[in-house]
């Protein structure tokens, strides 16, 4: 350990190659302390395939673990470098071809990292004589007294998506808040409980809207009243268009995944950690612990399109097929974020986009919007409507930003 910690102390560039793939559990004994040497002598690190400590597949860290500058990737990338904590170790990552055939490197894949050419395909350019009906029409069923933004700023960010329409279905007490918040969207104003939140009576109008409209975004401020949230249950199963479901619609489901078994048409489900841990009555650990298979269950289980959001944002599609995203940053942990992701995603459902392309569309775009927000005006002071400003530029191809 001294001769290391001499080498070490002498050296200008670290190479890392002590640990590979089939590590399974924490590093241990004179290979974690040569770990710790590594790390402590603060030189720049290349590591090859992995940082040592890491598990291939997993995004937490099980002990000590180098922190490289670049990490070397053969072949394809590992899980572990797409998830953290674990992706924080290994600095820049850049995949090495060995010489193994692209169909070799792709066979049994089903995790695979999403790319900005991946979405670009969806989304040609308009043709001239376009109006507002080529694309499409997006119901959000939304809102409740104190929680109107997050209505509207669902609804503005699927207008900035390229809706041609957008209507917003909120309590009759709130209608003129969420009306002046959005000068280009539509509202309409639906019967209310006491707690002024949607009640059960609005429900055969939302049928109707929703039977007018392309697709339906449902969650975003509804509250948690228990009126509101039984007919949240029922739109769940009984609209027939494709819906995207998050905030409040996603507590909703706690207790009553039946409701997506039985549901009319595609679901596209956007929970945080804590959103997919009441679903699944468990504990937010144990969803963090294994988020690419926690997805993969969920959406194979319930036939249902889903993200689980945070850094590294995980899509999973009923075929089993899961896709990590790599944009984004920590200024978007803000209020009102999650509210633009289901605009997006409901605008792109409204524009014809199958479920796995408008969810993988909405995030991509949602974090590319945030990267482009926190180049203009920092992490630290980003809020949810920057994120929205951003989004047509997001939209821009890369070669004309």
């Amino acid at each position: 350990s001294a001769t290391v910690v001499g080498a070490l102390r002498e050296a200008d560039v670290v190479v890392d190659g002590l640990l590979g793939t089939g590590l399974d559990g924490p590093a241990r004994g004179i290979t974690a302390s040569v770990i710790e040497a590594i790390n402590e002598s603060r030189k720049p690190v290349v590591a090859l395939d992995l940082p040592s400590g890491l598990q291939a597949d997993r995004g937490e860290l099980a002990g000590p673990v180098v922190k490289a500058t670049l990490t070397a990737t053969f072949a394809g990338v590992k899980r572990a470098l797409l998830l953290h904590p674990a992706a924080a170790c290994a600095g820049a990552v850049t995949v090495i071809p060995i010489g193994i055939p692209d169909a070799e490197v792709g066979r049994g894949i089903e995790t695979w990292l999403l790319e900005e050419a991946d979405i670009r395909v969806h989304f040609p350019a308009r043709h001239r004589d376009a109006h507002k009906g080529s694309y499409g029409h997006l119901l959000a069923v939304a809102g409740s007294v104190g929680k109107t933004g997050a209505a509207a700023l669902a609804g503005r960010a699927a207008l900035r998506s390229g809706a041609g329409l957008v209507t917003i279905a909120t309590p009759a007490s709130q209608q003129p808040i969420v009306a002046a918040l959005g000068m280009e969207s539509m509202t309409e104003p639906l019967p209310e409980t006491s707690a002024q939140s949607l009640s059960l009576k609005s429900k055969e109008r939302i049928l109707e809207l929703a039977s007018r409209s392309d697709a339906v975004a449902l969650g975003p401020g509804l509250s948690l009243d228990p009126e509101t949230q039984s007919l949240i249950r029922e739109l769940i199963r009984d609209v027939g268009k494709p819906m995207v479901v998050d905030a409040d619609a996603l507590t909703a489901l706690a207790g009553h995944l039946d409701a997506l078994d039985g549901a009319s048409g595609p679901r596209l489900l956007t929970p945080h950690p804590g959103e997919m841990a009441r679903m699944l009555g468990c504990a937010v650990a144990a969803v963090q612990a294994d988020r690419i298979e926690v997805v993969r269950a969920v959406c194979a289980r319930h036939r249902v399109w889903a993200v689980l959001k945070g850094a590294g944002s995980v899509i999973g599609s009923p075929d089993g097929r899961v896709f990590i995203n790599p944009t984004g940053n920590p200024g978007m942990a803000t209020g009102g974020s999650g509210d633009v992701l289901t605009g997006m995603a409901g605008a792109f459902l409204a524009r014809g986009l199958e479920p796995l392309h408008a969810l993988q569309s909405a995030v991509l775009l949602h974090g590319l919007a945030g990267d482009l927000a926190c180049a203009r005006w920092g992490e630290e002071g980003l809020i949810a409507g920057d994120i929205i400003e951003t989004i047509p530029e997001a939209l821009r191809p890369r070669a004309s930003r």
